[in-house]
């Protein structure tokens, strides 16, 4: 008999998502593993940042504290929990909830999966000296601890979507190459790790649905790898084709997804409505994976400081340029390395109120010493408060600098990698690296659909027929964009092109910019290199993941079809 789908609910999409999400999944309806994903590019430096004061620490310490508080439910319903909360200390995660579980009194098989942590060899692997070292590791030492009686297993730093691979593949018995049904639990995995962003939250189309308080998503994963998305009855938000796409198209480049297990093939999948609440994704394939993996590296990249001026009223230009002028001048005996400069025009003329009269003048400094970034920098600012344009002041008191960091990939030889198993009983298993690869390529991009023509155009913004999903992917940013109609989609495969999309969004102009076309979604992918600098943590714009960069694009202005509008 065919094994009943495997159904798998998701409570973090990120270290600080909502805290009682845990208790809201166990207690909203049946599940078969709870899983969270807590890790993220910043989230490795900040927990590198704790390891460096106590090396006993580098966990997600909200993990544990959900788990206080929900553990002996969890283990009452029957309901598995996976997540990488491990982040840099896996071992140490496992340990301090065997630690919570005796003083519960639950009785609990806990594994965990390390060998992620290559900071250690980083400069032996060529990645010289850095403050974190960790390789995206996969499902498969996941499935192990889950096939020895494991009821909790922790992980370092697997892919976002191998919390979900990992316990549909040991409930199916999967082998290392049935490739399709990997990647079809990889596009389930990829839509419900960011929680609710597939259930509705930072959504395009929010005002057509009631929103709330959207409630974590599940996906029912039968045996062939086909998925239903869906959420528990009754909780907020909304699933829908439109909020799976969205989240399909979050940070993935072109039509090939890569990982350690499988290389998923998103322009096959096909997404189907199955009820209300109910998405269906199927008809996916998949490849071998490549014979590397990704590394995320972190450093420390020195100290940075920012202040915003605002400036009301009157002649906005000359007090931006006198302000800048007198701060300059009263660093020039020692500069910091780095001055960045924005004015963003927010006034208005002959305004109702004081704030809509302002503009906000923005300067941010970095240096390697923490001084010249930090009283120096902000004392000077603030020295100016009597000497300068009228009406001065700041939206915030002088500070400290703080440091930031800096993100860079790495790929490193899969078989250089440990990959451990850690089962309930103290058993090391070592998982070997697959053993069939294939060195990712660029699919051949399929034709254009025949082009949408209309001669009756109006302006208005790109929005009103498009979604848009934005993200980072260190210091890249991924934008992408769906039509809800085939005649939408025709249209935009032709307007859409890179010229124009460097046209709307200027900030991108001259930077490299890819185009990846996804016409079973109706979608495009834009991938925008170098605009996030080195990374989120580097601060090297305004919204530095990214996140509103698809609803700047959607709220600019071009000529669109009267028929599409």
């Amino acid at each position: 008999m065919t094994p009943a789908p495997i159904r798998i609910g998701n409570a973090s999409g990120f270290y600080g998502d909502r805290f009682s999400a845990v208790h809201e999944m166990l207690t909203g309806g049946p599940l078969d593993v709870l899983t969270g994903d807590y890790l993220a590019e910043l989230t490795m430096l900040i927990l590198g940042r704790d390891r460096m004061k106590d090396p006993n620490r580098g966990y997600a310490k909200t993990f544990l504290r959900q788990m206080e508080a929900n553990l002996a439910l969890a283990m009452e319903k029957g309901v598995k929990i996976v997540a990488n909360a491990g982040g840099l200390n896996p071992a140490g995660l496992a340990d301090a909830l065997r630690e919570l579980a005796a003083k519960l009194g639950v009785d609990v098989a806990i594994a965990h999966v390390e060998g992620d942590d290559l900071v250690q060899r980083a400069e032996e692997l060529g990645f010289g000296k850095t403050l974190t070292a960790n390789a995206y590791l996969g499902a498969w030492g996941i499935a192990e601890c889950l096939n020895a009686g494991a009821d909790i297993v922790v992980t370092g730093r697997v892919t976002d979507a191998s919390v979900i691979v990992g316990p549909a593949a040991a409930h199916f018995g999967w082998a290392r190459d049935d490739y399709d049904a990997l990647a079809g639990a990889v596009a389930a995995g990829h839509v419900i790790e960011c929680g609710t962003q597939a259930t509705g939250g930072n959504y395009a189309f929010f005002t057509e649905h009631e929103i709330g308080v959207p409630g974590f998503p599940i996906a029912e994963i039968s045996a062939d790898g086909s998925s239903v998305i869906t959420k528990h009855p009754g909780t907020g938000g909304i699933v829908n084709a439109g909020t799976v796409t969205a989240q399909l198209l979050y940070e993935i480049t072109g039509a090939r997804y890569a990982g350690p297990d499988v290389t998923t093939r998103f322009d096959t999948l096909t997404l189907t409505d199955d009820g209300p609440d109910r998405v269906r994704i199927s008809g996916v394939t998949g490849e071998p994976p490549p014979p590397t993996l990704k590394v995320c590296l972190n450093g420390l990249g020195g100290f940075r400081n920012e202040t915003t001026f605002v400036l009301t009223g009157l002649d906005v230009e000359a007090k931006a340029a006198l302000v800048k002028e007198q701060l300059e001048g009263a660093l020039k005996a020692r500069p910091p390395a780095d001055v960045r400069w924005t004015l963003a025009r927010t006034d208005r003329p002959d305004a109702e109120t004081e704030q809509q009269a302002s503009a906000l003048l923005h300067v941010a400094v970095k240096d390697a010493d923490p001084e010249v970034a930090g009283r120096a920098f902000s004392g000077a600012a603030i020295e100016l408060a009597l000497a300068s344009y009228p009406g001065f002041h700041v939206t915030a008191p002088p500070a400290a600098a703080s440091p930031y960091g800096v993100y860079r990939a790495a790929f490193v030889d899969a078989h250089e990698v440990p990959h451990v198993a850690v089962l309930p009983d103290g058993t090391r298993h070592d998982i070997a690296p697959a053993t069939e690869t294939l060195p990712l390529s660029e699919v051949d991009n399929e034709p254009l659909p025949a082009p949408f023509t209309q001669a009756e155009v109006r302006r208005a913004p790109l929005g009103r027929v498009i979604g848009a999903r934005s993200g980072d992917k260190g210091g890249n940013a991924n934008v992408g964009v769906w039509a809800r109609s085939d005649e939408a989609w025709r249209w935009l495969a032709h307007r859409l092109t890179v010229t124009e999309f460097k046209l709307l969004l200027p900030e991108t102009a001259d930077l490299e910019v890819q185009r990846h076309l996804l016409p079973n979604l109706r979608a495009l992918n834009f991938v925008v290199e170098g605009i996030l600098g080195e990374g989120v943590a580097s601060q090297a714009r305004f919204d530095p993941q990214a996140k509103a960069l698809g609803e700047w694009l959607r709220s600019r202005e071009i000529d669109i079809p009267e028929a599409l509008l």
